[in-house]
């Protein structure tokens, strides 16, 4: 420790140091060395052991503010096994590292809450149950002192939810198994019900294997056992530590350590007092004020929606849904909602090495141009022909690293090109790379799109990798130049953002090609529905049973029109004129406006959804309760999202792959404004990105019954928009196509269309989805 090393003084066994400090025990020549005892001038005591200077062996600190530590220490600092005893009557018995318990261990804290677990850097992290003083339990992962991950939440009164966590609050699939015998599947986002689910009364047939953690508690006699076996896993590793007390042996239990500045005792416990009591004591089962005698059906299945916790839509299954469903087909379509609409690439799944291909194939090209001095682009920069080709032996060569994947021929297109359109949107190249090529692997759709191409995304969602045919590859190459200057021309152009084109050739010359493109999408608020919008008819609806959260819904299915304000909807229709300028320039067709759309729950419904929360906890629909207030409610509310002036302090996220200035909205005095999302965050507000609307709804949806036509009509909404599908000329075939569907449908209703004639009615179509505001 430093204040000892200071020590200059003589070798006897009780020394007054030139700092105040006081020392008595053993020296090797001028240093502490052996058992001895050391106090500070503010009152700290430690009794222990000591080398060369050093706090090293057993030993007991006591600080004047009454904690107290008694263990193992090393070079100075709290390190190995030992019991930190807190002021405020909190006491943690574990592993340590570096004055930061790290390890196993276990926390009482000073409300009787308990953690028993795995430490990192003296919070929780990786897998530990924690119990509350009142009785509520939750197993599962954990990071940075937050339930993170996959877990378990049981509560006192039996409810329990098992589901992925983010930041100590329930996010992603899930399902909750109520004490009444009731069961929800569904989606949660940030602690609230979000999007579709299932609910199944008291007595219905409910899937099996519906586990989204691997650490179930005993909820039910067929998971005791789980419980049970993780309780031993926990007991056996706090066993084993304590049997590795040699530093031979515990040196393969720690980490490796890190070089110390000083060897100062000090030791701040940053864990926490205790975790929020606010996410225990939210369990669902809620008032009994809200519950009223109600002979039930208690072997009904209802389909249901939420918006941030606020039940919008509730309806029997249909029975026929329900008897596919039973017994195998039952079980893969749980398993199917767990996965969600991707699925992460393994070792073993069918893309994994063509994604190492494509990895080591990005990581090359981008860290061989970016070096290259940034210029503008050249004539000979566009065109086949430039171009960086390699070849990848699973040796390696004098270019090229060895890899565990296949030999493959890799081939960059046009790389000072997308280059510099990375340099555009603001794209880091290290960012890029580590968000494509890092340790984590991509994502891959689980269905192809209908031209048949796969698409992937990076673990992080920043960037779509979509397969493409050689036709679409030609056309890219072709329309590359105006497109570079387009994209250059217009910051707020909706067209799809690409960043890179590559080809991967395996043996015996099977020849892939991708497309880097931007994710519309990548934002942390929860897309509830997607269209796909082309303005035409012919064949623009979704089977109804093909339909869920996933689907990616028609011109047809559209049944709202959307109120943006008047300086928004000018500046989008001025850019949509362009975009389709350009198109039409190039001979597209085909292309469409991906929407997505974010329902904002209407401020006056999230009083309701204590009762429905409480209705669903004894297995009675909240349809037959709730309706009433439901159905009775004012359309008009107070909105669920705040405009700012952006120039007011505070954060705000801003849109992934956007580069263009900031709208001005009338409502913000025609000033550049920021959304402002309670209890979520706040957006910068761009053209096709974080756009607020009002939803209105124009006619009865297609796809959901309503029997009331006094239900809410609208909604809040946040918008997200973009032109996608731009790499289909009007060429021969779709000259052939238009001719022959002419022969059985109205010509202006099917999709292959004159590029003028199409690109006039896509506006036309958009104009009447975002109507003036009268």
């Amino acid at each position: 420790m430093a204040r000892a090393e200071t020590s200059k003084g003589s070798i006897q066994r009780g020394n007054t140091l030139p700092n105040g400090d006081i020392y008595v025990g053993s020296f090797d020549g001028l240093v502490p060395h052996g058992p001895g005892k050391y106090m500070w001038t503010d009152g700290a005591l430690y009794d222990g052991e000591w080398d060369k200077s050093k706090m090293t062996g057993r030993g007991l600190i006591q600080w004047p503010s009454g904690a107290s530590y008694e263990g193992d220490f090393r070079g100075g600092f709290i390190d190995g096994a030992g019991t930190f005893k807190g002021v405020d009557g909190s006491v943690y018995k574990g592993s340590w590292r570096m004055n930061k318990k790290h390890g196993m261990g276990t926390m009482v804290y000073s409300n009787s809450d308990t953690y028993e677990g795995f430490w990192n850097e003296g919070l929780p992290d990786e897998f530990g149950k924690y119990t509350w003083a009142d009785g509520n339990v939750y197993i599962g992962r954990w990071k940075s002192g937050k339930m993170n991950g996959s877990g378990v939440m049981q509560w006192i009164n039996g409810d329990t939810l098992d589901c992925n966590w983010l930041n100590g609050l329930a996010h992603g699939k899930g399902y909750c198994k109520y004490a009444s015998g009731a069961c929800y599947i569904g989606t949660w986002d940030r602690g609230l019900k979000d999007g579709h689910g299932t609910f199944y009364q008291p007595g219905s047939k409910i899937p099996c294997n519906l586990e989204v953690s691997d650490c179930l508690t005993s909820h039910d006699g067929t998971s005791a056992s789980s419980s049970s076996n993780e309780k031993i896993t926990i007991g056996l590793l706090f066993l084993l530590q304590k049997l590795c007390k040699n530093w031979r042996l515990r040196r393969f239990l720690h980490r490796p350590r890190r070089i110390s500045n000083g060897t100062t005792p000090v030791f701040d416990d940053n864990s926490g007092s205790h975790l929020c009591q606010d996410v225990s004591s939210k369990s669902f089962s809620a008032d009994d004020q809200c519950l009223q005698d109600s002979e039930v059906d208690k072997d009904s299945v209802y389909e249901r929606e939420y918006v941030q916790g606020v039940l919008i839509m509730e309806q029997p299954k249909n029975e026929d849904s329900r008897m596919s469903e039973s017994g195998i087909a039952q079980e893969n379509n749980w398993e199917k909602q767990a996965k969600g609409p991707m699925e992460t690439i393994y070792k073993g799944h069918r893309s994994y090495y063509l994604m190492l291909n494509l990895q080591l194939g990005i990581r090359y090209t981008v860290g061989k141009i970016t070096p290259v001095p940034l210029r503008e682009v050249r004539s000979n920069d566009f065109g086949p022909r430039a171009r960086i080709k390699m070849y990848f032996p699973c040796e390696g060569s004098q270019y090229t690293p060895p890899h565990y994947s296949v030999d493959f021929f890799w081939k960059d297109y046009c790389p000072m090109v997308f280059r510099n359109l990375r340099e555009m949107f603001h794209i880091d190249a290290a960012d890029y790379m580590m968000s494509i090529c890092g340790g984590d692997s991509l994502k891959e759709l689980s269905s192809p799109g209908k031209s048949g191409s796969i698409f992937y995304l990076s673990q992080d969602e920043r960037f779509v990798i979509k397969t493409l045919r050689k036709t679409e590859l030609k056309i890219l190459l072709k329309m590359l130049p105006k497109y570079y200057n387009h994209v250059k021309a217009y910051d707020n152009t909706l067209i799809t953002k690409f960043f890179g084109v590559h080809r991967i050739t395996l043996k015996p010359g099977r020849k892939v090609r991708f497309v880097v493109m931007g994710n519309m999408f990548c934002t942390e608020l929860r897309i509830h529905r997607k269209y796909d919008l082309k303005g035409s008819t012919q064949g623009r609806s979704t089977k109804k049973q093909n339909i869920n959260e996933n689907t990616t819904l028609k011109d047809l299915d559209l049944s709202y029109v959307f109120h943006v304000d008047k300086p928004w909807r000018e500046a989008l229709f001025r850019q949509i004129a362009l975009d389709c300028m350009f198109l039409e320039s190039q001979s597209i067709i085909d292309y469409s406006m991906l929407l997505g759309i974010h329902f904002r729950a209407p401020n006056h419904l999230k009083s309701i959804t204590s009762c429905q929360n409480a209705l669903e906890s004894t297995g009675i629909s909240a349809e037959t309760e709730c309706s009433v207030a439901l159905h009775h409610e004012e359309t008009i509310s107070s909105k669920g999202f705040l405009l700012v002036a952006a120039d007011e302090p505070g954060p705000a996220v801003r849109g992934s792959h956007i580069r263009g200035s900031m709208v001005r909205a009338a409502e913000g005095g025609y000033e550049e404004v920021d959304l402002v999302l309670p209890g979520t965050g706040r957006f910068r507000v761009q053209l096709g990105v974080n756009m607020p609307a009002r939803a209105r709804k124009v006619q009865e949806d297609v796809n959901v019954e309503v029997e009331n036509r006094d239900t809410i009509e609208e909604y809040d909404v946040v918008l997200y928009l973009g032109i996608i599908d731009i790499l289909q000329e009007y060429n021969v075939s779709k000259r052939v196509e238009h001719a022959v569907k002419s022969l059985k449908f109205d010509p202006l209703s099917i999709s292959a269309v004159d590029p003028n004639l199409y690109s006039r009615r896509f506006i036309s179509f958009l104009e009447k989805v975002f109507p003036e505001q009268d």
